[in-house]
């Protein structure tokens, strides 16, 4: 009998749920809604939000316990925690590829990229320095740029110059 192959949303799911069960933490009905939308997330959802999703599956499920079940995994290293500046703790999965972020200043809205002129311009100047990276993580802070060259509320036109 030929086995089905899982999507990636079931992978994640069976990952999240091997990593609470590795933490000794018992997998009820509400955790198993929340690890199935933390395993469909391909955005970056603070708790609440996290809560909010997992409610509509399952009714009844805490907050806290979503706050003690993202801690457990974070722990055991299936998600990863990111504290964007004045922003709530937002999660995503830890088993991406590395990239870099862009938060919106204005919406709150999180952007992932990777840039390979980055990665080697952060190298270089490690070296020139006697260092070689061992981990990064990098945030840029962004703000849709006007599309008629108008300043932004930080005194930037759409060419880059500043008035």
């Amino acid at each position: 009998m030929q086995k089905k192959r899982m999507t990636k949303t079931q992978e994640r799911a069976e990952r999240l749920t091997r990593a609470l069960r590795d933490a000794g933490v018992r997998i009820t009905r509400q955790r198993t809604a929340l690890l199935n939308v933390l395993a469909e997330a391909d955005d970056h959802p603070d708790a609440v939000e996290l809560h909010r999703r997992s409610e509509e599956q399952v009714p009844g499920i805490s907050l806290s316990t979503v706050y003690r079940t993202l801690s457990a995994l974070e722990d055991q290293g299936v998600i990863q925690r990111h504290q964007f500046e004045g922003d709530a703790a937002r999660f995503e999965h830890a088993e991406t590829e590395h990239h870099d972020h862009m938060i919106d200043v204005d919406t709150g809205k999180v952007i992932e990229f990777c840039s390979d002129r980055i990665e080697r311009l952060q190298a270089e100047i490690a070296a020139e320095m006697g260092y070689e990276i061992v981990h990064h993580r990098m945030e840029l802070y962004v703000r849709k740029k006007g599309r008629d060259g108008s300043v932004s509320a930080d005194g930037f036109r759409e060419d880059g110059a500043q008035d």
